[in-house]
């Protein structure tokens, strides 16, 4: 027999009844039963519930078992009576009566408790990690997350793809995120970057003439933390095609990403034919590039409604350039309660309120009612009743400005009316592919910028940059599901010229480009494909199957909202030897 185990704890059936058996795992609990001593002993299998009583050898051995102890248990397969049968695990026919237990690793006082589902604060948690992912539900968690990466690689490889790694080392690169910084030893004053991503190096795989390429790549962005981000490290299905169109891209990955959401979410329903929105039209209806179509509410521009009239707040606004007024319809939303409700919503995430109209039947006759209807009058009330599409019983909310400032609140404000409204199905994932995105972005003193991948094709090619870089799209797209972003990707311009004109455009110098660039410029000079390609956040898209509402549920060992690593210790701090051999002298905080 093996030293440690004959079979797992998920291993014994009643066909087993009556062998002698040898177990080993933690303990997961211990019951004293008139006498009688149980124990639910657990690997990472599952669970078989093993018992002693006081005829059994091994009795005051168990006896002195505390939680977590690891242990290993020789005894008999035993039937259980029929009454305590359990059909919640698959051991649940059977139990060990113990004839012997050795304690192989014994457990001190533990800072948080292994069973159960207890919530715990996250500096316990993650000080423990290793013993938070003993819980059921974590466990489980990274069970997924393995699963899901399986199955990915194996859609990638079956639709023709090969896998490659990319360097972990490489130089800094603009990506949209700070860089983690690695000081050379070799080359002193110099320094290395963790990639924010295989951007570059998959460009080159395609001018060398790899064709289909991926890889589960690691990416290091020096960030935020937030509830759908890491701080510092994450997981993504990188890929890339040569000779290529923005559909073939979304024919290839689309396979493989609702195939991973039909075999592991639990049966939820995926939409088919993904649709595909505009940028312009997304910020527009849901005020957010990544939006939630679970709800069903779309927004809509009243500015006509409101310019001129007695609301005085929203007719002085609306002659101030760029401002405008959109509406949240609100289906069903029709009391005052639920109104005062969605305006004091409005007012903590930031704003001074939502304005709202309701419509109530009045004696066979629809009329609003709220502060706003008694300003604009009734026949402005039913102009934007009736382009709403609402009736008795229904509401509407109202934001006003530059889209800028309230279009993050709005898209809040409609999850949050479709989901008090029960008007969102939660029990479903739906997807639609962001298109058209802007090329470019101008900040408060009038820098021109990339708002996305800088090595994004131009819609229109080198003639489109020759006019308003405002109005340039690129040919850039996302792929949201439930109010996330999962997949991010473009065709890549491959073309020097372009690339140098777009980069000039965003206060880029040719130098420049070729300091920063200097592998991809020269791999262009030697003949480029088209290609294109994109790459899906693993993380969240365990996060989504997993049905957590944060990131850190569904990676093995996060760190905290301060970018720290409790139980490693990182950062930390360098020792004088390791400075001096980088050449590197710490500045004392200002």
């Amino acid at each position: 027999m093996h030293a440690y185990r004959s079979h797992t704890c998920a291993d014994l059936t009643t066909a087993d009844v009556g062998q002698t058996v040898r177990l080993s795992g933690w303990v997961h609990r211990v019951r004293d039963h008139g006498g009688i001593l149980f124990v639910d002993l657990r690997d990472h299998y599952g669970i078989t519930q093993v018992l002693a009583d006081p005829d059994s050898p091994a009795f005051s051995a168990i006896e002195a078992l505390r939680a977590e102890y690891v242990v290993r248990v020789e005894g008999e397969v035993k039937a259980r009576d029929a009454a305590l049968v359990n059909p919640r695990i698959p051991t649940g026919a059977i139990e060990v009566y113990v004839r012997s237990v050795e304690v192989l690793g014994p457990c001190e006082e533990l800072p948080l408790p292994v069973f159960g589902e207890q919530d715990y604060p996250e500096e316990t948690r993650l000080s423990y990690r290793f013993l938070d992912l003993r819980r059921e539900g974590l466990h489980a968690n990274m069970m997924l997350r393995s699963n899901v990466v399986r199955s990915i690689r194996n859609r990638m490889w079956d639709a023709g793809f090969n896998e490659f790694q990319t360097p972990i080392i490489t130089a800094s690169s603009p990506e949209g995120a700070r860089d983690f910084l690695v000081p050379s030893r070799l080359h002193p004053g110099k320094f290395y970057a963790l990639p924010q991503a295989p951007q570059q190096f998959k460009q080159l795989l395609m001018v060398a003439g790899f064709d289909k390429y991926f890889q589960i790549a690691p990416c290091f962005r020096d960030e935020d933390p937030r509830a759908d981000r890491s701080p510092t490290d994450f997981y993504q299905l990188d890929m890339e095609m040569s000779f290529v169109e923005q559909a073939d891209v979304f024919k290839a990955i689309e396979p493989v990403i609702q195939g991973v959401f039909e075999e592991f979410g639990g049966g939820r329903p995926v939409n088919a034919g993904w649709p595909q929105i505009a940028f312009a039209d997304a910020m527009l209806k849901y005020g957010t590039d990544k939006p939630d179509l679970r709800c069903p509410i779309e927004m809509q521009v009243v500015s006509d409604h409101f310019a001129g009239s007695g609301f005085g707040i929203f007719a002085r606004l609306l002659e101030k350039p760029g401002t405008e007024i959109r509406a949240i319809p609100a289906p069903k939303g029709g009391s005052r309660a639920f109104c005062d409700r969605m305006n004091a919503f409005a007012q903590a995430q930031g704003l001074p309120g939502m304005g709202y109209i309701f419509w109530r039947d009045e004696g066979g006759v629809i009329a609003g009612a709220g502060p706003i209807a008694k300003n604009i009058g009734p026949e402005r009330t039913e102009a934007i009743r009736s382009q709403l599409g609402l009736g008795a019983g229904d509401a509407a909310f109202f934001l006003g400005g530059t889209p800028d400032s309230f279009a993050a609140v709005a898209a809040k404000a409609r999850v949050e009316i479709g989901r008090e409204l029960g008007l969102t199905d939660e029990n479903r994932f739906e997807f639609a592919w962001i298109v058209d995105f802007p090329m470019y972005e101008q900040d408060d003193d009038g820098k021109i910028d990339f708002s996305h991948n800088p090595f994004t094709m131009p819609q229109g090619g080198m003639e489109a940059l020759q006019g308003d870089p405002l109005k340039v799209m690129g040919y850039q797209y996302d792929l949201a599901c439930n109010g996330y972003e999962l997949v991010s990707g473009a065709i890549r311009n491959h073309k020097l010229d372009i690339m140098y004109r777009a980069f000039e455009i965003a206060g880029y110098p040719a130098s420049e480009v070729d300091k920063r660039f200097g592998g991809m410029v020269k791999a262009f000079r030697y003949g480029a494909p088209p290609h294109g390609g994109c790459a899906a956040g693993i993380d969240r898209i365990v996060m989504l199957l997993a049905d957590e509402a944060n990131i850190r549920e569904v990676i093995l060992f996060p760190m905290n909202q301060r970018a720290e690593d409790l139980m490693m210790g990182a950062p930390s701090e360098p020792s004088n030897a390791q400075l001096r051999e980088l050449g590197l002298r710490l500045l004392p905080e200002s």
